[in-house]
């Protein structure tokens, strides 16, 4: 069970109740985002307290619930207009490091056209 390097990333911006489990997930991803919980993206959901997140993902024929939650701090979310926001892995790794994922940049992606 690991994530493709392809899969695309979900982050949820608004903060939901943290009762949800994987029905009430659904739930949001289908009604609210109009997106499919069985295409195997991944769904990432905050707090309120901007302690903890879940992750949502669907693999082959089961839903997998992942939980985080911070014993101390705050994690870092930014300022959006937005209900969803795509993530990059990158992305992904800086906010479950606790960093403020839209302050830090990527590299631009190369297309290589000459090789030696």
């Amino acid at each position: 069970m690991l994530f493709s390097f392809n899969t695309p990333i979900w982050f949820y911006s608004k903060p939901i109740d943290f009762r949800k489990q994987i029905d009430g997930l659904v739930i949001i991803v289908a009604d609210q985002l109009q997106m499919n919980p069985t295409s195997g993206q991944l769904f990432v959901f905050r707090n309120r307290s901007e302690n903890r997140l879940k992750l949502l993902w669907w693999y082959r024929n089961a839903f997998w619930l992942c939980y985080m939650r911070m014993e101390s701090g705050r994690l870092q979310f930014p300022k959006v207009n937005e209900n969803v926001l795509e993530l990059s892995r990158d992305q992904l790794s800086w906010l479950l490091s606790g960093l403020n994922f839209m302050d830090h940049r990527q590299f631009k992606e190369v297309k290589a056209s000459n090789f030696y």
